[in-house]
């Protein structure tokens, strides 16, 4: 259907500037030794408002000769015949209209009202057609780069969610091999601890797995997949490892899975595994104003050895945050006075609450 037909709004706005088209071509009839304007009147409006209609064909004509695939010349003629044989069509309509009003007496001599006004009644038909053509021409133009937007935001979306899944996908072996690492060791020197780290892993493990393809969680299920990984590590390393979990009233916000997990298991690997005495691994939220915050914390041992990790978790951290929010998230990770500290600041439009 033609976009004009298709909304009553578009039509009454269509045929409101085709009425001022009707009130000029009258006054271009009404010149000195013509009609009078009421005659005028009578002549164009209905005309004018017919030849709207007329003219909704220019639509078609700028489908079947488009101009990025239609050669100038082929162009021009093309909008030429079509005008040419519009205008004539309306010309062969004005004539049979003034007639009638002649026949009603609202106009005194058909034949010599025709004959003053055909030039101009043809050559008005030519330049409104134009006209028409050229804004459908414009409205295709618009169309055709609405369209070339659309298709490049999805092209963005697909790529970003390809980014996504194969960053998620390098997290969960990342996690795995470092706790079967884990157990491997506790074999030879505990191995019922190691048993009873194989159960946890397997429901954290279960419970990840329910995650499925979910883009986000409450915080409030992340925290437990903390507290349920946090639990297999202290198999390993006893009260050396201490835990303080704290939502801050953000249980409701949605996050994306596992973004806390490798952060978390950094601060175990990477802090408390060098330190003798262990250390209390503090994960907080808070939510104020116009972003959420999370912060984890772990004491860190400033003689440890260096780079005897990949820098994955980090990375995959990073990468996450930048391929789901490009600049409307933040990240700072850093040490001082021997506490290792990372904060990731979500705005309040990514942060949103889980609702249902």
């Amino acid at each position: 259907m033609h976009p004009i037909l298709a909304s009553g709004g578009r039509l009454a706005l269509y045929l409101g500037l085709w009425i001022v088209a009707g009130v000029l071509l009258s006054s271009l009839i009404a010149r000195p030794g013509g009609p009078g304007s009421p005659e005028a009147l009578a002549i164009a409006l209905p005309l004018a408002i017919t030849y709207a209609f007329f003219c909704l064909s220019a639509w078609y004509v700028s489908r079947s000769a488009p101009l990025p695939t239609t050669g100038t010349l082929r162009l021009a003629a093309s909008a030429l015949t079509a005008a040419l044989i519009t205008s004539a069509v309306w010309l062969l309509l004005a004539r049979v209209w003034i007639e009638v009003l002649a026949r009603r007496g609202l106009v005194a001599d058909a034949a010599a009202t025709f004959d003053r006004n055909d030039t101009v009644l043809f050559g008005f038909g030519v330049l409104l057609y134009l006209l028409s053509l050229t804004a459908s021409y414009l409205v295709a133009s618009f169309e055709v780069s609405r369209q070339a937007e659309r298709r490049a935001l999805e092209g963005q979306v697909l790529a970003r969610e390809a980014e996504l899944r194969a960053l998620r996908a390098q997290i969960d072996p990342h996690f795995l091999f470092n706790s079967l690492h884990s157990i491997s060791a506790l074999t030879s020197v505990d191995p019922p601890a190691a048993r009873q780290m194989c159960v946890l892993l397997a429901d954290f493990l279960r419970e990840s797995l329910a995650l499925g393809g979910e883009d986000r969680i409450p915080l409030n299920r992340e925290m437990d997949l903390v507290r349920r990984y946090l639990e297999i590590e202290r198999v390993r390393f006893g009260d050396r490892l201490r835990v303080d979990l704290d939502c801050g009233g953000a249980d409701a916000c949605l996050v994306p899975p596992l973004l806390l997990q490798p952060l978390v298991e950094n601060a175990v690997t990477h802090g408390i595994a060098h330190t003798i005495d262990g250390g209390t691994i503090r994960v907080a939220a808070t939510r104020g104003g116009p972003a959420v915050t999370f912060v984890v914390e772990n004491p860190c041992d400033p003689d440890r050895p260096r780079g005897t990790g990949t820098g994955l978790g980090l990375t995959n951290v990073r990468a996450r945050l930048r391929a789901l929010h490009r600049d409307d998230a933040q990240m700072r990770a850093g040490e001082e006075r021997g506490v290792w500290r990372v904060e990731i600041v979500l705005p309040t439009d990514v942060a949103r609450e889980a609702t249902g």
